[in-house]
């Protein structure tokens, strides 16, 4: 669908830093800001420490505290209005990304100009080195082929796209989860609201590859937040399924000692702590998500 210059979708950009990235935080500034099409307006929140010098025009905020991923980027998207309403559409980028290519601000308008029920697009993430797309950083089951885009059941946190009007329908991210899941449950919540997630091969983030474990917190935040998950969006039957099953693949992958000591930590904190809000799915969203090759059971 084609838009004149006054009706194209505005875009605006969300960055958390926690300040020790300032080389690659100015280069993905000049990513941004050599994006085609209207300037895409851009917050740069500083998670509990200062804001590295940014160009200007771009907006900054220093929380005096880390409030953790989702925490930080909700901060964002109020930056931008009551649950960003000021613009049309939100980037989430890593600090240490970078925007492959100049149209992907232009293809995201396009995109959800074309498909009114379109709400999150998930971009590829590439190392800028090698061009290599890890398995992990594709959100679906079927992730052999990077290049392949489709319809999928979640999203990648600092490599998307979301339609402002989701925030305003089923709320932001989870402050409380901190680090880990907070995607796949603000995913559920849309997909249950009846909005779709489109993962694209073509809007493409250089990030260089990394392991996720290489954080301090990892085995602990993703089974508690594995367990908030499930207590908050799952219907009643599917809990212990779907957790059963993330055990098992837990144990198949043998993490060492430490590691499977920390999981079943936040295993238990997962199930003796507050989860927030519970406000489980429909069944058919389940079928939903089921045909969309992810069963909420794995």
């Amino acid at each position: 669908m084609g838009t004149s210059p006054e009706s194209a979708l505005k875009v605006g950009a969300v960055i958390i830093t926690m300040g020790n990235r300032p080389d690659e935080l100015r280069a993905l500034l000049d990513s941004v800001a050599k994006q085609d099409g209207d300037p895409v307006e851009v917050v740069v929140v500083g998670n509990g420490s200062p804001v590295p010098d940014v160009p200007e025009g771009v907006r900054t905020i220093e929380l005096p505290e880390n409030l953790g991923i989702p925490g930080g980027r909700n901060v964002g998207i109020e930056a931008f209005g009551p649950s960003g309403r000021n613009v049309d559409i939100l980037l989430f980028l890593d600090d240490d990304g970078l925007l492959a290519h100049h149209d992907t601000a232009e293809l995201c308008r396009k995109a959800f100009e074309a498909d009114d029920r379109l709400g999150i697009i998930s971009f590829r993430i590439a190392d800028p080195d090698t061009g290599v797309t890890q398995r992990r950083h594709v959100p679906r089951l079927r992730a052999s082929d990077p290049m392949r885009s489709s319809r999928v059941t979640t999203f990648l946190g600092g490599a998307n796209a979301v339609r402002t009007q989701v925030f305003a329908e089923v709320g932001g991210l989870p402050d409380e989860f901190f680090y880990a899941h907070e995607e796949t449950d603000l995913a559920w919540r849309a997909l249950d609201a009846g909005w779709m997630i489109d993962y694209r091969s073509d809007m493409v983030l250089y990030h260089p590859t990394t392991a996720p474990s290489r954080h301090a917190v990892y085995h602990r935040m993703v089974a508690r937040n594995r367990v908030w998950l499930a207590r908050r969006n799952l219907p009643l039957p599917l809990v212990p399924v779907y957790l059963g099953v993330w055990m098992l693949l837990t144990l198949v992958r043998r993490p060492s000692r430490p590691a499977l000591k920390a999981w079943f930590g936040g295993f238990r904190e997962g199930w003796t702590t507050p989860c927030g809000p519970r406000r489980p799915m429909k069944w058919r969203t389940v079928w939903r998500l089921t045909r969309l090759g992810r069963p909420p059971v794995i």
